[in-house]
């Protein structure tokens, strides 16, 4: 069960680092900055619940032409109040309730060097960020972001509500429960599209994203028993993707 893969990651996310605030009130309207993330310096503002509701975020506009940017590589991005580094931070929940690209395989992925390809990073706050259930405690991160790397993505948007659909379809068979409708903002030439969920009791928001070669899932873990409001995700998703790729 989902339950014993977060007794099971105590002993080790106890020890590691934290999860971040949402972003604050500037940073939830727009991007947030992309900078030197310290572990002392915090987002700001407190959590507030997500709506859920559908149609698109503030700021959605068409999507850019492609401009013939492909990517060799995904980096640790250094993201303004957060610590990020490689894998899931001794944090998941198990029973492949893990959110991860699916749907994708019309997409030629490119397959680097390992040491090149950050596949899965996880960002984290101050203060840390413990997700509760009974007697059991863990740290989690802010987000856990796993990326793939294309050599070509025709179109974003419908090779996005491919995986979206696809990704979202093969969670809820294992057992992730969805809220609301789901939410597309376009920025240039990303297109995030987010869905509010719950997994294994906890208040999940889950972000996916496509541009013209790469496409990955961002998976918010709740800050206060609250979901990370999509009007948050959005730009913390952005945000991830132009410091994480790398040409």
């Amino acid at each position: 069960m989902a339950s014993v893969a977060l007794a099971s990651s105590v002993a080790v996310t106890l020890t590691g680092c934290g999860s971040a605030q949402p972003p604050d009130a500037e940073g939830a309207a727009g991007q947030p900055a992309a900078g030197k993330a310290s572990a002392g310096q915090s987002s700001g503002g407190g959590p507030a619940t997500g709506g859920g509701e559908g149609g698109t975020s503030p700021a959605d506009g068409k999507l850019a032409a492609d401009p013939g940017t492909r990517y060799t590589a995904i980096a640790v991005p250094e993201l303004e109040g957060l610590v990020c580094d490689e894998g899931d931070g001794g944090f998941h929940y198990g029973s492949d309730l893990d959110m991860h690209v699916d749907g994708d395989d019309d997409l030629k992925e490119i397959k680097g060097d390992s040491q090149d390809i950050a596949d899965e990073v996880s960002c984290y706050g101050s203060p840390r960020n413990v997700l509760r259930k009974g007697t059991m405690s863990a740290s989690a991160p802010m987000f856990t972001a796993r990326t793939n790397l294309y050599e070509n993505v025709p179109d974003p948007a419908a090779a996005l509500n491919r995986i979206f659909d696809a990704s979202v379809d093969l969670a809820t068979g294992y057992g992730r429960t969805f809220t609301g409708k789901p939410r597309t903002a376009t920025s240039g030439t990303l297109v995030v599209k987010c869905r509010q969920n719950v997994t294994d009791t906890f208040p999940m928001t889950t972000c996916f994203w496509a541009d013209y070669g790469a496409a990955g899932v961002v998976d918010f873990f709740p800050a206060d028993t609250q979901y990370i409001p999509i009007d948050s995700a959005v730009p913390w998703t952005r945000a991830f993707v132009a410091g994480a790729l790398r040409k």
